[in-house]
């Protein structure tokens, strides 16, 4: 009794008090607190998805950086098609609509299970790739951290599970300072470069070095792969955009209107910060380096190596650490659906005394480690991952609501028709919404 009364103190101690269920409502997030647990991810990627796109254009040579941002400018206009498409996602799925549900509904068990295997990976590389992506941007600016990278990336997997073990609203709490702080601090670096390229309120110009003249190679055939290779790159910039539309039931009531507005800032914001740092990085004639990050590079050169550098540093590094709790909030959550469909074990869907799936939280933290561990902590080796989950879940997760929107243009004023998840009222507009 006594041995069992010390665990009960110890696991309080860990974990906090046990939450009823009734608390559960009370544990809902505001748009303030939503947009940082789940936009992070989405926002933390300008870290390296410029640098994605320019590590594969270095295969033609220093000269073709000067078409990362043509090419970011395409994954921008891609990200509004996928944001306006989750738009529709959210107020026709209120209850949570991943792409795992939306192609159950409408297209079938089997592109939902293929839709759930994409999701279930993206999210376990969400957690890798963060983490270390946020421990580079450490040893970029202390390059004799460098040798103990893979322990820090597993203390810092350690701590996201301990956080998100102890419950959503302290997870929330926790991660509004360093987006916003990561957020304005860029966008400080952004406004400085653009100022002083373009010579305004007297300040001084950035010295550009010189560089070596683009020539387009003779194989057009092999020219056109690169580019596409870059521009799939360029679209880990899309990662996380889905955790929202999955995520509706965690916001506070109304929740599909404050999920919509979240999901609108976070477009906002991750491409406002990827636009910058892609038009910066092009025009300053900055190329990728293993020894340092790419926005560490664009902050030294704008900055200097001062408080500011230091500042994007260090929110760097914590966002890109805490960006892998999008993969915390939904890893888990999509598992308790496949748990309750028979196609997970049953305790995935079980919650813990602070209402949270501990089973799926574990089970993300020990895969997320793994991969960690196989790839070094090099994240630019895991990006190429990425893409096939992410286009895959995209695709099948648009796809349905494709159907779903031609089931809509079916219907006549005032009907509606009964899905397996929510009640499909007539609307108008259905024809350009479905394509």
């Amino acid at each position: 009794m006594e041995q069992e009364a010390k665990r009960g103190r110890l696991r309080r101690f860990l974990f906090g008090k046990p939450f009823p269920n009734r608390a559960e409502r009370h544990e809902r997030l505001d748009k303030i607190r939503g947009l940082a647990i789940f936009a992070s991810d989405p926002i933390s990627s300008n870290a390296y998805a410029t640098e994605a796109i320019m590590t594969v254009l270095l295969v033609l040579g220093a000269g073709a950086l000067v078409l990362t941002l043509p090419i970011g400018l395409a994954v921008a206009g891609l990200v509004v098609i996928v944001v306006f498409s989750y738009m529709q996602t959210i107020q026709h799925y209120p209850d949570g609509g991943g792409a795992y549900t939306v192609a159950k509904d409408n297209l079938g068990v089997t592109p939902s299970l293929f839709a759930a295997a994409a999701l279930l990976t993206d999210y376990v590389l969400t957690v890798s790739v963060s983490v270390s992506a946020g421990i580079r941007a450490v040893t970029s600016a202390f390059p004799e951290l460098l040798d103990y990278r893979l322990i820090l990336a597993f203390l810092a997997i350690l701590l996201l599970t301990w956080i998100n073990l102890r419950g959503i609203r302290e997870s929330g709490t926790l991660f509004a300072i360093p987006t916003y702080a990561f957020v304005g601090g860029v966008l400080l670096v952004i406004v400085i470069g653009l100022i002083r390229q373009l010579g305004l309120f007297g300040a001084e110009p950035i010295p550009v070095p010189p560089r070596e003249p683009f020539v387009e190679p003779i194989s057009t055939l092999f020219f056109l792969w690169i580019i596409l290779r870059a521009f799939a790159a360029g679209t880990t910039a899309l990662t996380g955009i889905e955790a929202i539309s999955n995520g509706i039931p965690a916001f506070k009531p109304p929740e599909s209107r404050n999920a919509a507005l979240t999901m609108v800032a976070m477009a906002a914001c991750a491409m406002s910060l990827f636009i910058g740092i892609s038009y910066l990085g092009t025009t300053l004639h900055l190329v990728p380096s293993e020894e340092e990050s790419l926005l560490s590079q664009l902050a030294r050169t704008i900055t200097g190596t001062g408080v500011i550098y230091y500042w994007v540093q260090i929110f760097t590094t914590l966002i890109l650490i805490l960006a892998a709790n999008t993969g915390y909030q939904d890893f888990p959550r999509l598992s308790s659906f496949l748990a309750r469909d028979g196609f997970l074990p049953r305790w995935m869907q079980n919650r813990g005394d602070r209402l949270v799936y501990n089973g799926g939280i574990l089970t993300l933290a020990v895969l997320a480690s793994l991969i960690v561990l196989i790839f070094g902590a090099d994240e630019i080796a895991m990006l190429p991952l990425y893409a096939l989950g992410v286009m895959l879940s995209f695709t099948l997760s648009q796809s349905g609501m494709v159907r779903l929107m031609g089931k809509v243009g079916k219907l006549s004023p005032g009907q509606s028709a009964r899905t397996n998840v929510t009640q499909i009222h007539y609307e108008g507009g259905w024809r350009w919404k479905q394509g």
